[in-house]
């Protein structure tokens, strides 16, 4: 793991609502009534909101649209891995959904990617300038998947930071924007395919909290301090007692 930069570079003279823009929460709620407790407690706090399956599974685009009409930048995070086509047709509805960030996933192929990109280029052009342009990236390995899974159930050989920065540079090759990735491979990252390419960051936890399913982790320092773009923190936030709270204080800490 590559020496961390300190201080973390992409915070330096940052505020605190310039770091919560590069903060993603996770709504895994199976309702939108069950996600408005928690939007009211952060009403205010420009961070990014994450639809996830569970969500989007149960409310739809429709819960998309107002969270945009509330103001929200919001990450459609749907995973999409399937045939060049079908998920051409996934990225160009997406992207008129006004979606801030999107994902496909890395294992998908070179081809796939290209068509996200292409779908969501499509909706672009045939917006007449109304859409803004998504950030587009591509899943990498699950912070879940440690290395014996991904070698003997998987079957990919190596290590996960070989696996990722192979994903990296095939996401970087089809125009994507970057991938998702553990915060312990976001420095290989930016030194294989360059400081611009965007990586968003799952598996941060302050420190002392629970790492749940995850097996890669970080503190959101130290995972800036590798120099990523975003961070996402689910349970530390979503699960607190004062979830306002929890955040202020972790901003607090970041600026």
């Amino acid at each position: 793991m590559a020496e961390l930069q300190q201080p973390a570079g992409v915070l330096k003279g940052k505020t605190a609502a310039e770091i919560a823009e590069r903060i993603i929460i996770p709504l895994d709620y199976p309702s939108a009534q069950a996600a408005s407790g928690l939007l009211e407690k952060l009403r205010g706090i420009p961070c990014y909101m994450k639809v996830g399956m569970q969500l989007f599974y149960a409310e739809g685009p429709a819960f998309v649209r107002s969270l945009k009409e509330q103001g929200y930048k919001v990450f459609v995070d749907l995973k999409m891995h399937d045939i060049p086509n079908t998920v051409a047709g996934g990225a160009d509805s997406i992207t008129r959904l006004g979606a801030d960030m999107f994902n496909v996933h890395a294992a998908g192929g070179k081809a796939m990617m290209e068509a996200a990109r292409e779908g969501m280029e499509r909706a672009l052009g045939q917006s007449a300038g109304a859409l803004k342009r998504p950030l587009l990236i591509a899943v990498t390995q699950l912070t879940s998947t440690s290395q014996t899974v991904m070698n003997k159930e998987i079957g990919i050989p190596g290590t996960v930071e070989e696996a990722v920065l192979r994903y990296a540079s095939l996401t970087r090759g089809a125009g994507l924007d970057g991938v998702v990735a553990s915060p312990l491979e976001v420095a290989a990252i930016k030194n294989a395919v360059g400081s611009q390419f965007v990586t968003v960051t799952p598996g941060v936890r302050p420190a002392g909290a629970d790492k749940g399913d995850q097996s890669r982790v970080m503190t959101p320092r130290e995972a800036f301090g590798q120099g990523t773009d975003f961070i996402v923190m689910g349970r530390p936030i979503t699960a607190a007692p004062d979830p306002r709270q929890a955040l202020e204080t972790i901003l607090k800490e970041l600026s």
